[in-house]
């Protein structure tokens, strides 16, 4: 008999069981992260993260080697970061190193000095390679993506083309935080000439023009955190957060001129981080300048999970990752994963008698709404509707802008807490936009006519078929051999959805 503690890690249900372990540290110039992750996927999950900041880039302009403080506080915490990736079983440890690693004099001394104590070697990335695998990390996390993705870390700002999985023109550019800030000489004023100087190289910039840009780093982050609080964004879901480049000028400007101490949200962005926001907003306002983009999109994926989607096979990365992601939930948290897909098909088909259009996306959201619509079965009766919500309204959700994350959320909902209620997340609806408040509303009540039907088993789903009758009304049949599933129940669920669509709607039993 296995110990308990064997027991604890390979029977737990909450984790998928064909995952292993893998373990990713990358070393920037400001912070240095680990990351354990459930295993190599299209959407893969963190079982574990820790950040440091050590500031290996810190005075490296002048005297061109690596912070010695900084360099002494990462190789002690390297032993720590080995002994957590062993302890959560990770099956591999892969390390990056970025601009300071690279450019410093003792870098490679350093660099020697890590792999003996993490006992693996160190991939230290060329600014091309590290443009490459944040380029990477953006078209892993949005759905075909196309823009302008920009990673600014302590050392470096990358700048790529991406379209669909196609990488562009690209370019490493001197400006991280830290790297800028002492160009400067700790001079707003002179970061704001340097910034124009250097963004000037990138003569490509203006193909970014009326596209998306797509801001990678823990700056831009703490920016866009701030973004949201003096705005009162009521999702606080970095990923795929959206600023209007025009709106946020004055916002952007506020910053760049250090005037943030009595911002809203300050207290939450660490004191280091903080010093080098100014220096993030002036990039980022040069870079609206120049590239006049359509809209800011902030990206949780950047080298780290770029580089672990190349270990990717090519039929894994062409997945989409909100599909991916959902089907994962439905198995771990549904009562049956082959009822979840039964539904997402048959919505489809609902869609279609009903007169529905769908855009891509629209479809795709609609999916992933259906298979995540019984992950919250185990809450008691009462709550489910709400937990449903947060888990889905507050997930690591990648492949999925905030409006359709608020739909998925409002569905599961509108599903289990009924679709007439107009005081339900009132927020929520206003982020999903009308159009989509209003789909949640139609699925959610597909959801509880089916429910009732089949209880979240497998089996029935498929045999509920659709009928135009003569007489205008459309019907819901219901298999002669099932017939007993038919009651009182059911024909209000279906007189419910009938009032919520407009049309006459029935329930009725198929002819043999």
């Amino acid at each position: 008999m296995p110990s308990a503690d064997r027991v604890g890690i390979e029977s737990s249900q909450g984790r998928l069981q064909d995952r292993r372990p893998v373990s990713v540290i990358d070393i920037g110039s400001n912070s240095i992260r680990l990351v354990i992750y459930e295993g190599i996927a299209r959407s893969p999950t963190v079982l574990f993260n820790e950040k440091m900041l050590a500031g290996l880039g810190r005075g490296i302009v002048t005297t061109g080697e690596l912070d010695p403080q900084g360099t002494r506080r990462a190789l002690e915490e390297f032993r720590r970061f080995r002994a957590l990736s062993e302890q959560a079983g990770a099956q591999s440890l892969h390390v990056v190193a970025t601009a300071a690693a690279r450019e410093a004099k003792n870098g490679p001394d350093f660099i020697h000095r890590a792999e003996e104590i993490l006992g693996t070697p160190i991939k230290v990335l060329s600014g091309r390679q590290e443009a490459y695998y944040s380029a990477l990390g953006v078209i892993s996390a949005f759905y075909k993506a196309d823009g302008i993705v920009g990673d600014l870390g302590g050392g470096s700002l990358e700048l790529v083309d991406v379209k669909a999985e196609t990488i562009g023109e690209g370019i490493t550019l001197p400006l991280g935080g830290l790297r800028l800030r002492d160009m400067a000489g700790e001079s707003l004023n002179a970061s704001i000439e340097i910034t124009q100087r250097e963004i000037a190289r990138a003569t490509w910039l203006d193909q970014g023009e009326g596209r998306p840009f797509y801001c990678v780093g823990g700056t831009w982050r703490n920016l866009a955190r701030l973004h949201m609080c003096a705005n009162h964004y009521p999702l606080e879901v970095m990923h795929h957060y959206e600023m209007d480049p025009a709106g946020s000028i004055a916002f952007l400007k506020r910053v760049a001129r250090g005037d943030i101490d009595k911002m809203r949200g300050i207290e939450g962005v660490s004191k280091s981080r903080r010093a080098l926001l100014p220096y993030g907003a002036t990039v980022l306002l040069e870079i609206i300048r120049v590239a006049k983009p359509s809209k800011i999109i902030l990206s949780a994926n950047g080298v780290r999970e770029g580089y672990l989607h190349s270990l990717l096979s090519e039929e894994e990365q062409k997945a989409d990752p909100l599909i991916s992601a959902a089907e994962e939930l439905a198995l771990l948290r549904s009562r049956s994963v082959t009822h979840a897909h039964e539904l997402a098909e048959w919505a489809g088909e609902a869609f279609k008698a009903l007169g529905i259009e769908e855009t891509e996306n629209e479809a795709r959201y609609r999916r992933a709404a259906c298979l995540l619509a019984d992950i919250g079965w185990r809450a008691h009766p009462e709550y489910r509707g709400t937990q449903s919500l947060n888990i889905i309204a507050h997930g690591s959700f990648i492949g999925i802008d905030h409006p359709g994350r608020a739909f998925i959320a409002l569905t599961n909902l509108f599903r289990h807490e009924g679709v007439f209620d107009d005081s339900l997340s009132p927020e929520l609806r206003k982020l999903a936009t009308p159009v989509y408040a209003e789909r949640a509303r139609l699925l959610g009540g597909l959801m509880r006519v089916v429910y009732l039907l089949s209880a979240s088993m497998p089996g029935v789903i498929p045999r509920l078929k659709w009928q135009h009758r003569p007489d205008g009304s459309l019907a819901l049949l219901v298999p002669r051999d099932r017939a007993d599933l038919m009651g009182e129940r059911p024909h209000g669920r279906m007189a419910q959805l009938a009032k919520l669509t407009g049309k006459n709607l029935v329930l009725d039993v198929a002819e043999e």
